[in-house]
């Protein structure tokens, strides 16, 4: 069971070329400069649909990008580095299209590529998901290890230098956030393979609670991060907000059915009504893909209480336990990211000064 939330991905940048404001003093450096903007220039016609970018190439872009260049910040103003923020409050479309954020720090340029190459990657994960579990859930702790890697060592030397109007994508905290994402979904995906080998219902049932406390913890993180930005996106809290319930609907209903199998009906009826309760009160998502994952939690939980509830009225009788009666679930986390290692290109840039 896994939410499809690809706004990471979707971000759009304005042209650079490095070549054109970088002034290389050697046919190398210069030779260096032109297959940087080349790079770049794949990632922009992708970003705007009329190209395909592969993570490879974001990876390599970023490599790139944290070679000494990084050292050169007196021309790095007449760059007019630009990208959108679809995880902001402005990721949606007025009169004028996106809105782009303009700092004027190579860092930046490094953590969008970076961050870019994560939700990449992120992407990768899903689209294997469905032929190849075990590399869908190290693909997502491989991205997990990128945004661990952009809040504990790119981010933190770049917040001082921040405007007020920032993208939440190059703050410690959102970089952290998305790790959170990415290792619960890793854990989602691994509950997956671990429910086609048959595994026990309460071994499941923690892995599925696992998942919940993982996004609790990036929830808990945005909710006190809001100073960090000026606005975020309703989408990612919505998705935040779902996936969380909808992981503890699962782990409710397999603490259920090893109650119903131990034939103590009442106290599975009472779960699955506190359950179906809970989910109810989330608010249903509008994306098609989310709404079907919705849809069928809420059908199997309605379909699982209305069977205990009427072989617990015609055979066992029992009374269902009060609210504060029912058992308290325990969450096991499995999963960890993938330690990213960065990496600069073979020779290093010489510029004029």
């Amino acid at each position: 069971m896994l939410l499809y939330f690809q706004d990471p991905s979707k971000l759009k940048t304005k042209r650079v070329v490095y070549e054109e404001t970088y002034y290389a003093r050697d046919s190398g450096t210069l030779e260096q400069l032109k297959e940087l903007t080349s790079k770049r220039k794949s990632i922009e016609e992708s970003l705007n649909g009329s190209s395909h970018i592969t993570p490879a190439i974001a990876r390599e872009m970023a490599g790139g990008v944290t070679s000494p260049i990084l050292q050169i910040v007196q021309w790095t103003i007449d760059l007019k580095l630009r990208w959108t923020s679809p995880l902001s409050g402005f990721s949606g479309f007025n009169l004028g299209g996106s809105k782009y954020f303009r700092i004027d720090d190579l860092r930046y340029e490094l953590a969008m590529v970076l961050f870019l190459y994560g939700a990449l990657m992120r992407e990768r994960a899903l689209e294997v998901m469905t032929v190849d579990l075990v590399e869908s859930a190290t693909l997502f702790r491989r991205a997990a290890g990128v945004y661990q890697h952009m809040a504990q060592q790119l981010l933190p030397g770049l917040q001082p230098s921040l405007p007020p109007d920032r993208p939440p994508e190059v703050t410690t905290s959102m970089a952290t956030i998305m790790s959170l994402i990415c290792l619960a979904e890793a854990q989602a995906v691994t509950v997956q393979k671990a429910e086609e080998k048959s595994t026990s219902g309460g071994l499941l049932a923690k892995l599925h609670f696992g998942v919940t406390q993982i996004v609790e913890e990036a929830s808990s993180l945005l909710r006190a991060s809001y100073g960090d930005w000026n606005d975020v996106s309703d989408r990612l809290k919505r998705f935040l907000n779902t996936t969380s319930g909808l992981h503890e609907a699962r782990s409710w209903r397999y603490v259920a059915e090893d109650f119903k199998k131990s034939e103590h009906l009442g106290v599975a009826v009472g779960i699955l009504r506190h359950a179906l309760n809970k989910v109810q009160q989330l608010r249903a998502p509008s994306e098609d893909n989310m709404k079907l994952v919705f849809r069928q939690e809420v059908d199997a939980l309605s379909g699982m209480l209305r069977k205990c509830e009427y072989e617990n009225d015609f055979i066992w009788r029992e009374k269902p336990p009060r609210l504060d009666e029912l058992p308290v679930l325990e969450g096991r986390k499995i999963v960890a990211p993938i330690l990213y290692q960065p990496f600069g290109l073979d020779r290093e840039f010489i510029f004029v000064t």
